[in-house]
Parts: C-alpha cells; sequence; structure tokens
C-alpha cells in the first residue's frame, strides 16, 4: 500500500485538521538537562489520570505493538510547531529535536472488574544532544507519576483477555536499561514508529483516518512513503510467515540487527532479512552452554522443541530467557505463534 497518490485528498486532510496542531508543552525539551520529578510537569496532559493528551500531543498506535507482560499500551508524540519528520525506508521515522514519545503501561482490565490501573510512563526525548529516556512510575492514587531513575517493581493483579485474574511483579526499568533495546550503533533511538507500524486507521476525536494521512495533515510529513504495511502478528488472517516475521521484527529485531545490542550473536530478526541462517536457521549459537538448552541450532525447520529460540521464549528463568528483559511472564501466545511457524518450515 503506497501512501499519499491522491494529492488532493491530501490537501482537504490538512485543511481540514490545521486547528488541531496548535498548543504548548511547558518543557524546552530541545535544550533538555534535568528531567522533572513529576511527569505532570511536562504539560503533556489535560487530563492525567484519564490520559487525555493537551492539544498539541497526538495519539499513535502500532500495527504491531511489542509484548510486555499482557500491558496495554497508550501512546502519544509530540512534534513542535512547524517541524517535518524525516523518512528512510524500513527504518524509524526522522523526529526533530524537541519531539517526544510518551508510552505509559497500563493495566485497562477490560475484560473483568478490576479497576484500570496506569503503571509507568516512558518518555523519549529528542534533545540537542541526542534522545533521552526517562520513566516515570505513577503513584497509587492515579493522579501523577514521579520519575524512576532506578526504576522499580510494582506488584499488582490484572484480568488477561479470558477474563482471568493473574499475578504479576511488573517491572519499571532503570534509565541505563532502557539503553538495552533503545540503542543502534551505540546511539539510542525508538523503536516502532516506522512506517511499516504505523500504516492503521485510529480513532481521533474528529473521527477514523490513517495514521499516516493524520500526519501528513499535521504537516509533519510531505513526501511519499515507499511503504508497505506490517502484518499484525494477531491477525489470523495473515499467514503464518508474515506473523511470525512481524512478532520476532518488534520483540526481538530492535536487537537482534547490525548495530543493535544482541549484533554479537550474529542472529539477526528484523523484518527485512532474508539470510536464513541469520534468521536461526540451523544456526549454531555463538556461545552454547545453559541458556541454549543443550540444543545445537537456533531454528530446527520442522522441529520447534529442538529450537533454541522457543526455548528461551518459554523460560522465566533471567539467565536463559529471551527476551532478557520487559516481562515476568511468558508471551503464551507468541510462544504458541513461532512454535506453529518453527513446526512448519
Amino acid at each position: 500500500m503506497k501512501i499519499f497518490k491522491q494529492p488532493f485528498l491530501l490537501f482537504f486532510f490538512i485543511v481540514y485538521f490545521s486547528s488541531q496542531i496548535e498548543g504548548a508543552v511547558e518543557i524546552d525539551l530541545k535544550n533538555f538537562s534535568k528531567a522533572p520529578k513529576f511527569l505532570s510537569e511536562f504539560g503533556f496532559f489535560e487530563d492525567m489520570q484519564n490520559q487525555i493528551p493537551a492539544e498539541s500531543v497526538h495519539p499513535y498506535s502500532l500495527v504491531s505493538p511489542l509484548f510486555s507482560d499482557q500491558t496495554d499500551k497508550l501512546r502519544f508524540v509530540y512534534v513542535p510547531k512547524g517541524e517535518k519528520l524525516g523518512y528512510v525506508k524500513n527504518k524509524v521515522f526522522i523526529f526533530p529535536v524537541g519531539s517526544t514519545l510518551i508510552k505509559t503501561f497500563a493495566y485497562l482490565n477490560k475484560n473483568g472488574a478490576l479497576e484500570e490501573q496506569l503503571l509507568e510512563t516512558r518518555l523519549l526525548i529528542n534533545t540537542n544532544e541526542g534522545w533521552k529516556a526517562i520513566s516515570y512510575v505513577w503513584n497509587e492514587e492515579q493522579t501523577d507519576a514521579k520519575r524512576a531513575i532506578a526504576g522499580a517493581t510494582i506488584p499488582t493483579t490484572f484480568i488477561d483477555s479470558r477474563g482471568q485474574k493473574v499475578d504479576v511483579r511488573y517491572r519499571a526499568p532503570n534509565q541505563n536499561q532502557c539503553k538495552e533495546c533503545h540503542q543502534v550503533n551505540k546511539v539510542m533511538t525508538p523503536i516502532g514508529p516506522k512506517a511499516r507500524n504505523m500504516n492503521k486507521v485510529l480513532s481521533y476525536q474528529s473521527g477514523e483516518m490513517n495514521q499516516l494521512l493524520y500526519w501528513a495533515a499535521l504537516g509533519w510529513i510531505d513526501q511519499k512513503l515507499d511503504s508497505n504495511p506490517i502484518s499484525s502478528y494477531t491477525d489470523v488472517n495473515a499467514s503464518l510467515d508474515d506473523r511470525a516475521r512481524a512478532y520476532l521484527d518488534i520483540n526481538c529485531g530492535h536487537c537482534h540487527i547490525p548495530g543493535g545490542s544482541a549484533d554479537t550473536t550474529g542472529l539477526y530478526l528484523n523484518l527485512i532479512e532474508e539470510n536464513r541462517e541469520k534468521l536461526g536457521i540451523y544456526k549454531k549459537p555463538v556461545a552454547a552452554g545453559r541458556a541454549s538448552g543443550n540444543l545445537k541450532y537456533s531454528i530446527v525447520p520442522g522441529h520447534s522443541d529442538d529450537s533454541i529460540m522457543l526455548f528461551r521464549m518459554e523460560s522465566l528463568d533471567p539467565g536463559i530467557m529471551m527476551p532478557e528483559s520487559g516481562r515476568a511472564l511468558a508471551d503464551e501466545a507468541g510462544i504458541k505463534l513461532i512454535k506453529d511457524w518453527i513446526n512448519k518450515l
């Protein structure tokens, strides 16, 4: 699906949505030096508890999101007035200095009687010195979130998609742990907002609209995007291969990529990788040991139980499990997807 083939429609959207561009954020994000103690000091939200953004802050969503202990994720983005995004195919959008990506992790408990719970809000702020990652943990009253340099553990209970109560020790990362996933070639970078992972319709206050067209209407994008949408790994109508590759791309591909934190493994799981061995097929691990489960290859086609990849996905042992951080639970749906994929290779 190519975006922006009809200029007259784009002009209509720009006129129609132009009133939504204005608004103020209270912190100087370009010359950002010392992080505020409380999330409310930024001015990103009109209503903190209900996650209603300020006028200049806009919601967004991903086609395929990262698994994080079954949390719901409320995403928002701020781009300084008059600025534009850069675009490179298969890369994260190039955000101008002063932009901020805002992601609140929560259990909304839509399938049961428990109340909604906001857990933490992570900020990625593009400053004059590069991207800065900051985490804020929400108080029990759900009125504000406090900066957590050392991270935090939040014991809680949520309702899963089957309506069952699940106990979890949710872990907000410390400031250094953010680099484990958000660093490529030793440079901090966002992960999710690639054109292919945003090519979907989202409900805004003004109605439903494709996110990329909405961003164009805001004046952030003014060029053709040569981008095909990624499959959602939850879409049962998509092919098994497309779903599995989309899952590995968002959950593993930010580390298992050239220049990523797992570069030395030689296992590359980003969506555009085509080399079968680098994808793990009959690939021997760089370092054997208990993390390999005494198995020989990352992926053995047709034999998921003999594949290191599945062994590490299933484990909850900190010295074995993959991803190494960001979860306390196993992703049962993801495990089944990758198991089925390996067994049918």
